[in-house]
């Protein structure tokens, strides 16, 4: 029978002992974490994964702001707020909801806001330090996958761990996270040949392309960790799924993670996570 891995039971954990040591820097610092948000545009997705993170931020003491701005705002207005962020002495963090409209140019808007202060990890800064070994902050999706596999004391060394999606934001650096805990990694794409054999060769499968349902049975091992970090609607149900078939796969599984429910929390808890540590480094750099 396979093991459930439950993103939402272990980012509650997390968070539990995140408040007490917000709670015990506060006491220090005379002030709680701040993050800033912005959000352009009206679109539903964004919205309620803006409200979720204000409700989580606010569960463990974090003080969160968000500058919601319509659609049409200029590209010049969006980048005089991170420059006024980058200034403000009591933002630790500032989070840009992606995406951003098309008119706005994404990477120059990402690589205006201070390394230091980039929580989700995007800033070429960040990820140069994810890639030659340095200290800065991890992209959190990435980070929370890696958190789920060591809370249930998953053996990554030695592992064959295959990657099936290659964004800058989830795949990319969680084949290094990967590789950096000795696993011998493999990305797949969307031009990948003979991709079912891949994947069935993987102890360690990782799906975040997008696609609904798209990881099948016949392409896990038996025994696998299967991690799905896809979020998509099933078009016949219009219930939330990932990028695997959950009910089938789960039949061959080791350990998997279900969505919602999986990933998803770990990634909000892991930007709860990084906001305190920018606040601490924010005081300890001083």
């Amino acid at each position: 029978m396979t093991n459930i891995i439950s993103g939402t039971k272990l980012a509650s954990k997390r968070k539990e002992v995140l408040k007490e040591a917000i709670i015990k820097a506060n006491q220090k610092y005379h002030r709680s974490p701040k993050l800033a948000v912005i959000l352009v545009g009206n679109d539903v997705g964004s919205l309620s994964y803006v409200k979720g993170k204000e409700k989580a931020a606010l569960e463990v003491g974090i003080t969160i702001e968000t500058f919601h701005y319509e659609d049409n705002i200029t590209e010049e207005i969006l980048e005089n707020k991170i420059k006024e962020l980058n200034l403000d002495d009591n933002v630790d963090g500032i989070l840009v909801q992606l995406p951003l409209p098309k008119h706005i140019a994404q990477d120059r808007i990402i690589d205006l806001i201070l390394p230091s202060k980039d929580v989700d990890g995007f800033h070429p800064y960040n990820v140069a330090s994810l890639y030659l070994k340095h200290e800065g902050i991890l992209p959190c999706t990435p980070k929370g996958v890696i958190a789920m596999l060591d809370s249930e004391n998953i053996t990554i060394e030695g592992k064959r761990a295959v990657v099936v999606g290659r964004s800058n934001i989830v795949g990319m650096p969680l084949a290094k996270m990967l590789l950096d805990r000795n696993a011998t990694v493999t990305i797949c794409h969307s031009r990948t040949k003979n991709l079912k054999d891949i994947t069935k060769e993987a102890d360690i499968l990782i799906a975040c392309l997008g696609k609904a349902k798209f990881i099948t049975s016949d392409m896990v091992k038996d025994g696998a960790t299967v991690i799905d970090v896809g979020v998509n609607r099933d078009k016949i149900t219009n219930k939330l799924c990932g990028d695997v078939d959950f009910d089938n796969v789960s039949l061959k599984t080791s350990y998997i993670t279900k969505v919602p429910g999986g990933v998803g929390p770990m990634t909000i808890c892991c930007l709860l996570e990084n906001t305190y540590i920018a606040y601490l480094n924010h005081f300890n750099n001083k």
